[in-house]
């Protein structure tokens, strides 16, 4: 299918969203594998992904991607900042020159009810839209786990380390995190029929 969302966010940082219709074949002419994966949709989206930052940035240095103790992603040097993230048939990409960046992508599914004590406080529960709340929730969800990459250190508890304040679920908004260490971090979300985007960017 190709490209299905493509943001410039400031003039250093791009986001982008594949849907992956493709074989291996096709991304495998731009990008390498650059680790063993047996699961073939697994392989797609792991393609998809680094696709997606030569597609965004064409000079990205892909090749030089190490995984970090935290298993954190990173380029050596850090000449580009970014995050990957995948669900079902699409992968999410954000990509900085300059700017900390962290994404998530979520399909909307029900599956999330069984962990929502986990990663949302009661007073976070509490401002779930009754409409739609395990949407809602999911968007949450995926603001906490773009919040966990873009940190990029290690184990943090998504409750305690992660309070979002208060907001409605829209097609589009903002979210607002009082991160554990005393930053207010800005997020942003979009959503389409049956899935979820959420990123974020702080200055370095």
């Amino acid at each position: 299918m190709g490209l299905f969302y493509q943001q410039d966010i400031n003039e250093n940082t791009r986001l982008g969203v594949w849907h992956i219709a493709e074989t291996a074949d096709f991304f495998l002419r731009s990008v390498s594998l650059q680790r063993t994966i047996s699961h073939p949709h697994k392989r797609l989206q792991h393609l998809a992904g680094r696709f997606l930052l030569r597609y965004l940035f064409p000079d990205f240095p892909y090749r030089e991607i190490l995984i970090a103790d935290t298993r954190k992603p990173y380029v050596p040097g850090e000449s580009f900042h970014f995050s990957i993230a995948h669900c079902g048939d699409y992968a999410a990409a954000i990509v900085s020159r300059r700017n900390r960046v962290g994404i998530d992508i979520e399909n909307f599914t029900p599956r999330v009810q069984r962990i929502l004590h986990k990663f949302l406080s009661p007073k976070e529960q509490s401002f779930l839209d009754h409409r739609r709340p395990l949407d809602h929730a999911i968007v949450c969800w995926g603001a906490k786990e773009a919040i966990y990459k873009w940190y990029g250190v290690g184990e943090m508890d998504f409750i305690r380390d992660m309070p979002l304040e208060s907001f409605k679920l829209q097609a589009e908004g903002n979210i607002t995190c009082n991160f554990g260490d005393g930053t207010v971090l800005p997020l942003h979300y979009q959503t389409w029929t049956d899935m979820a985007l959420v990123h974020l960017v702080t200055e370095p």
